[in-house]
């Protein structure tokens, strides 16, 4: 069992930037590969970028490529997501999951869930 908290979210122009945090509990933490999906209103959830368990292999949506970066520190059972460069388009729920499969850019693969942080970027 893994639990997820997200913060970090609030409402920043466009052109900055926001980190956000996803804490985690569970003593096989490490053993996750943890993603970040996005939510805009009226809109399907979204892959946005996933790190494998050993923190050295990453992969982002195309959208998101060269903005954001994601890090994560098994210590302390901890994921994060720097966003620079954000877009109106980059508005939304923004959440953390964990999973156990190789298949990380699609929502069903993903077994535990954050409640969501909300970002919304401005023009």
């Amino acid at each position: 069992q893994v639990q997820l908290v997200e913060s970090g979210g609030g409402l920043v122009q466009a052109g900055g930037s926001l980190r956000l945090f996803c804490a985690a509990s569970g003593r096989t933490f490490s053993r996750y590969t943890m993603g970040w999906f996005r939510q805009a209103p009226g809109k399907e959830r979204e892959f946005v970028a996933a790190i494998r368990w050993s923190g050295g292999r990453t992969v982002y949506a195309d959208s998101v490529k060269g903005r954001f970066t994601t890090s994560r520190d098994n210590a302390k059972n901890t994921v994060n997501l720097q966003m620079n460069s954000l877009k109106p388009e980059d508005t939304g729920v923004y959440y953390c999951a964990a999973t156990t499969t190789i298949v990380v850019t699609e929502k069903t693969s993903f077994d535990y869930w954050g409640q969501g942080t909300q970002v919304t970027v401005s023009s």
